[in-house]
């Protein structure tokens, strides 16, 4: 197995573990049936009441049959007894920014999440009697009839309780079930031993240098996230609805100006800019400022000034006005004087799979994701903010619940991978070395400060969005047309819902991205 000692994903796959959304009801149109007609009609994830924000009606489309499958896929509809997605705010909280308001409601909906999760308890028959050794040369002599989930399982238990001798004798199990070209939950196995073993044997800096892994060259690294960007339709679901977002709420705007804070290869502002072209009465003036990461960085080979160049040929030959500004810095590091924000421009912002890297109140008393949240509301204010974020609850969840959370969502993903590329195929097994496993490494090994794969489930995301001074603005019927397109080039599993004004994106029954816009709510002052 490969992975990075870089803790940031490369700007492909930190994305998307599931957690049901619980909205009153998603709309899910079969792909298959052409008139129109529901197949599911209505399918309930959770029961809760709206908030407030979100008056609109739920969004409903139909994504088209193609032979070409990307992404995840689980057996069943991921039961989850959360009901925070449309947990209401108290009134009295809605005016004035309280830092112990937010990590109490915050620890409400965490305590919600997990009061009951039969993820944890859902292999409990694996284990021996009380005060039973367990005999590992029998498990090894059954390892064909073993269930590969409920081994890994034990293993996360025995890690969890302490019992590092059991957690060994298990590892050393998984090693002979696991396969990095296996069935799907093999290859997930192979990466989630090997980070219960990095667990095992170092903490902090020390779990990277513990593992077996070399880092790719820029060029390598450029062409495994190019596989999965192609037989994976998240990033081009988060361009997609975010752009049509965009173009809508700045319609009537002579300049606009987009801040990214993840523009990797710049690749959502080519479509951008020639959607921008074809404005009646002439294209508007583009100014793009990025925010850099050490990733991207390192897979493109150089800086923000690379993207830069691209995207101004780009907008020369469609005949747009166009600016570009760097922020050679992490997001944690951004503050308002380095983002080249003017009077005159409609400002929006887009968080594109990067807010659940942001340490928050759990992790650090600075809590940047919640103050970029703050800096983006006094930024004029901002005409928009787009955020898409994995449905997943892996941030403050304690190591077992993580832990299945997990397995879980990727066993949905590895499937989903397997319906586009054959087991064998050489390039999928390096870009799930490459830009999955250190994901799922980064997940169950690392803690506090070193461990930056910290994802919330929307529900939690409208709390701190909320809390920060914005209200939901949804996301329209175009958005979704715009995404239904999309989905096209992909397998007919893949389908779109909404609810409470965000676009969801869903493999099978289950919900696996969020695509939610928001406006700076004028009567409240944070």
């Amino acid at each position: 197995m490969q992975t990075s000692q870089k803790h940031h994903t490369a700007a492909g796959l930190h994305m998307l573990y599931p957690q049901p959304h619980c909205s009153p009801q998603f709309q899910m149109i079969d792909n298959n049936n052409n008139n129109g007609s529901s197949k599911e009609s209505f399918f309930t994830l959770e029961s809760s009441g709206p908030l407030p924000s979100y008056d609109s009606p739920s969004v409903s489309i139909t994504s088209a049959r193609t032979p070409f499958s990307p992404h995840s896929c689980i057996s069943d509809p991921h039961p989850s007894p959360e009901n925070v997605y449309g947990s209401p705010l108290s009134a009295a909280s809605s005016y004035v920014y309280d830092e112990a308001g937010i990590k109490s409601k915050i620890r409400e909906l965490e305590d919600s999440l997990l009061s009951g999760d039969p993820k944890v308890e859902e292999y409990s028959g694996f284990s021996p009697a009380a005060g039973k050794s367990w005999n590992w040369d029998e498990l090894l002599a059954l390892t064909p009839q073993l269930d590969l989930k409920e081994v890994l399982m034990e293993g996360a238990r025995a890690v969890a309780d302490g019992d590092f001798a059991t957690a060994c004798g298990f590892i050393d199990v998984l090693e002979q079930m696991v396969s990095v070209s296996g069935t799907p939950v093999q290859r997930l196995g192979a990466y989630m031993a090997e980070g219960l073993r990095a667990r095992l044997e170092g903490s902090g800096g020390n779990i990277y240098r513990a593992l077996k892994c070399n880092e790719p060259t820029g060029r390598e690294l450029m062409s495994y996230m190019g596989v999965l960007y192609e037989i994976c339709p998240y990033w081009k679901f988060a361009y997609t609805a975010s752009n049509a977002a965009i173009l809508e709420a700045t319609a009537g705007d002579s300049k606009i100006h987009v801040i990214d804070f993840q523009i990797a290869q710049g690749s959502q502002y080519m479509f951008l800019i020639h959607e921008l072209a074809k404005r009646p009465g002439g294209a508007p003036l583009l100014r793009v400022t990025g925010v850099d990461d050490s990733q991207s960085r390192y897979a493109r080979g150089g800086g923000l000034g690379l993207v830069g160049e691209k995207l101004a040929k780009m907008a020369e030959s469609c005949g747009v006005p166009f600016e570009f500004h760097d922020a050679v810095m992490s997001g944690c590091k951004v503050h308002r004087e380095h983002l080249g924000v003017e009077p005159g421009f409609a400002v929006v912002v887009n968080f594109p799979y990067v807010l659940h890297h942001m340490p928050d109140e759990s992790v650090s008393v600075e809590n940047h994701r919640d103050r970029l949240l703050h800096l983006i509301k006094s930024l004029g204010p901002p005409r928009l903010v787009t955020l898409v974020e994995q449905e997943s609850n892996t941030n403050t969840s304690p190591f077992l619940s993580r832990f299945a959370e997990t397995l879980d969502y990727y066993t949905a993903m590895f499937e989903s991978i397997d319906a586009a590329r054959p087991r064998d195929d050489r390039q999928r097994i390096s870009a799930e070395q490459q830009c999955v496993a250190r994901d799922i490494v980064n997940m169950i090994a690392c803690e506090e400060r070193e461990r930056v794969e910290r994802h919330e489930v929307l529900g939690k995301w409208r709390v701190r969005m909320m809390m920060a001074g914005f209200v939901g603005w949804p996301v329209s019927r175009s958005a979704a047309f715009a995404a239904s397109e999309m989905l096209k080039g992909y397998d007919k599993n893949y389908k779109l819902g909404g609810s409470e004004g965000a676009l969801y994106l869903f493999w099978k029954r289950r919900p696996m991205a969020t695509c939610s816009a928001w406006k700076p709510n004028p009567n409240q002052i944070v």
